[in-house]
């Protein structure tokens, strides 16, 4: 096999993408900051038991282990950073009250997510500790939202969903959550497998089955005369659980920040419980419009939502919202970035060609020099402008003029 060949699923970022993947990079990080959020790096590594307990369990099958050399202890590549995040959070800075954190790095995941998805994700997000409202989702949404706009997203729509449906209408049924597979169940529900519904329910309360089934069809705008929340209220069991968990979705769904950010539609999705042994409440992704089918959506771009125990493996539950998006599959969006202006410059030891180089780059200017018999090269950088010598002196000159004898004066 040739040496230059890499494992499936994993790519090299080539010139132009790295730096597109880097500008995004900060720009989102600084957004954050702008909000109040403070940078962590968690460690790329770390011991599985901490990487896989509680919530982060199911990350099993996508996390990459390897037994440590040194301690001879299993270890393993992260596949998500919100367990190392709650993880910092919890034990590390144990703070009361608010906390707001953001990350970016990659992740590596032993199986991709599709056919499509890369297994060394560049993962980026958000996570606000410690504020139990509504609130908390509600500026987490924003992030993701102006996240997305950043990389050129255009019109959007986010999909909401609440993980407490589910364990409210297995409570119907004695034993139903211990007898039924709640994997299988929810891959089911996220499928929309109406006739599998059927089947793995046949034998169960009629109610609870009926009501489970219909969280297939339960999709669409969340508001309105064909609103999925009055209709999903009509359809369910008046329960407590699934009472507090629609009344949540329609207080988000009626909330201003969808008058603050255009071109973001609002939609209920309730069958949609990817993730969620992670979720403990609200849940949400968002999906933009496919470029070459303007009535189609795009997979979804970030998911997020309220995550309350993923911190109590480490000894701190508390309350938790946060998103994350894969940066890479941002590419798509936004318009291809423009050839970088530079600035070209001869290769001499000149003392007064050094001092005015120097200058320009301290300045935030892109100074290439170019060696000896490569002038004539192309690369990722397109020089506008040339430090030509004439009288004794060196001047900034538009490339299109006359080069002046660099051994003038």
């Amino acid at each position: 096999m040739p040496r230059w060949l890499l494992p499936e699923g994993v790519s090299d970022v080539l010139p132009s993408e790295a730096r597109r993947l880097e500008e995004l990079r900060r720009a989102m990080l600084d957004m954050y900051r702008s909000y109040g959020y403070e940078l962590v790096q968690p460690p790329l590594v770390e011991h599985v038991q901490s990487l896989l307990t509680g919530a982060g369990s199911a990350l099993e099958l996508r996390t990459v282990q390897v037994v440590d050399q040194l301690s001879g202890r299993r270890i393993g590549v992260r596949a998500d950073m919100t367990p190392q995040v709650a993880r910092i959070d919890a034990h590390l800075l144990d703070r009361n009250g608010v906390t707001r954190l953001c990350y970016a790095g990659p992740v590596l995941h032993a199986r991709p997510a599709d056919h499509y998805a890369s297994r060394e994700p560049l993962q980026v997000g958000a996570e606000l500790y410690g504020h139990a409202g509504l609130e908390a989702e509600l500026e987490i949404m924003e992030l993701m939202i102006e996240s997305l706009r950043l990389a050129g997203v255009g019109p959007m729509r986010i999909d909401l969903s609440h993980a407490g449906i589910v364990p409210a209408l297995l409570e119907m049924e004695q034993g139903a959550a211990d007898a039924l597979d709640r994997d299988e169940l929810h891959s089911l529900l996220v499928c929309k497998d109406v006739p599998g519904l059927r089947e793995t329910l046949a034998d169960r309360d009629p109610a609870m089955a009926a009501a489970l089934v219909a969280l297939a069809s339960l999709y669409g705008p969340a508001l309105g005369p064909e609103g999925i929340i009055d209709r999903a209220l009509s359809l369910l069991p008046a329960i407590d659980g699934v009472r507090a968990a629609l009344t949540e979705l329609r207080t988000l769904a009626a909330s201003p920040l969808w008058q603050r950010v255009a071109d973001v539609e609002v939609a209920v999705d309730l069958a949609d419980l990817s993730g969620y042994h992670y979720y403990s409440g609200v849940s949400f992704a968002t999906y933009a419009r496919d470029a070459a089918n303007a009535a189609a959506w795009r997979g979804a771009l970030a998911r997020g939502g309220r995550y309350d125990g993923v911190g109590a493996a480490f000894g701190r539950a508390r309350p938790a919202a946060g998103f994350s998006l894969e940066l890479r599959s941002l590419f798509d969006f936004g318009p291809s970035p423009d050839p970088v202006g530079a600035i070209r410059a001869p290769w001499a030891d000149d003392s007064g060609l050094r001092a005015e180089i120097a200058a320009l780059r301290a300045a935030g200017e892109i100074v290439l020099q170019v060696l000896p018999g490569h002038e004539d090269e192309q690369q990722e950088f397109a020089c506008t402008r040339e430090l030509q010598r004439h009288d004794g002196r060196w001047h900034l000159v538009p490339l299109n003029i006359h080069r002046s004898d660099a051994s003038d004066g």
